[in-house]
């Protein structure tokens, strides 16, 4: 049954990380033609925004090794294809294939920006804004990531104003969203409110602003659902629940794309996307890989084994 909220957003875009997020952290290697035909499936489903790879070292990041194989294959799909730059160099591979739309990576703990980039909270600012700076001359869209927005598993919960500090440098900077992550699935919906407020008050506009939430604590769909009471309209997921964080054994899977579509369409929530043909898709990939997903919403539309 579709129930509307009037107090919600009429439409919500999904921002898929599947490919990217999904894949990263993959004991297996998953060959570039599977990843190419995986992100052809999600456009083809109707999502609009389908993170394809990341221009990381292959040191750090094994699984996206074929980024620059990977990218020509699927950048003719007429849907937004953002990739993960880590660095200058990053961004030279990426802007070598003509790549539109880019992400960097920040931290809102100490802990983790040394233990993901090697570097304090500071230092890796300062090594994104010449990418941010060399990016928007270029033309190009740029997100900015911020893990352990709500907790870190050296530090624990990480404070409000710490988080907003590091939102506002990231925006100041020059990026033109940024995604707000729970890397390890601790937050709440009080918190998400809190943080929420707090970046309002402190001028960050709602527009600007997507979630990130891992479903660590089955806690995924009501911070969801608490952004979305607060304006937010751009949501971060991974289809068949795909992913977790190589740089924090404590991050399980993403949000499912499949569970958070079948709470949109509920609350009569467009988002553009066919659950049919995206729930064939998770599927297919789960095939893939040789195990199950782990979405409830897959497993309940689908005969896909336990």
């Amino acid at each position: 049954m579709v129930v509307p909220d009037a107090a919600l957003p009429a439409r919500v875009r999904i921002h898929e990380v599947g490919p990217r997020d999904g894949l990263q952290n993959e004991k297996a290697t998953v060959p570039t033609e599977v990843k190419a035909e995986f992100v052809r499936r999600l456009a083809d489903a109707g999502l609009t925004t389908v993170e394809a790879t990341s221009f990381v070292h292959p040191k750090w990041v094994p699984q996206l090794a074929d980024a620059e194989e990977l990218y020509p294959r699927v950048a003719g799909l007429p849907v937004a294809l953002p990739v993960l730059v880590p660095n200058e160099r990053g961004l030279d591979r990426a802007l070598a294939l003509g790549a539109d739309r880019v992400a960097v990576f920040a931290s809102a703990s100490e802990s983790f920006a040394r233990a993901n980039l090697n570097r304090t909270m500071d230092e890796a600012l300062a090594m994104f804004e010449p990418v941010v700076t060399r990016a928007k001359a270029a033309g190009v869209h740029v997100r900015g990531y911020l893990s352990m927005c709500f907790g870190d598993p050296w530090e624990g919960e990480v404070p409000v104003p710490q988080v907003v500090h590091v939102c506002r440098a990231l925006l100041d900077m020059g990026c033109d969203e940024l995604s707000l992550g729970d890397t390890i699935g601790v937050g709440t919906p009080g918190h998400v409110s809190a943080l929420l407020t707090a970046l309002a008050e402190a001028g960050v506009p709602v527009s600007a602003l997507g979630v990130h939430f891992h479903d660590t604590y089955g806690q995924a769909l009501a911070n969801t659902l608490t952004a979305l009471r607060h304006g937010v309209t751009t949501v971060d997921s991974s289809a068949g629940g795909l992913g977790g964080c190589p740089y924090a054994e404590s991050a399980t899977g993403n949000l499912a794309t499949e569970d958070l579509v079948w709470m949109l369409r509920g609350l009569g929530i467009d988002t553009g996307v066919d659950l049919g043909r995206l729930i064939a898709t998770s599927v297919w990939m789960a095939g893939q890989l040789g195990r199950p997903s782990p979405s409830r919403t897959v497993r309940a539309l689908s005969h896909q084994e336990s």
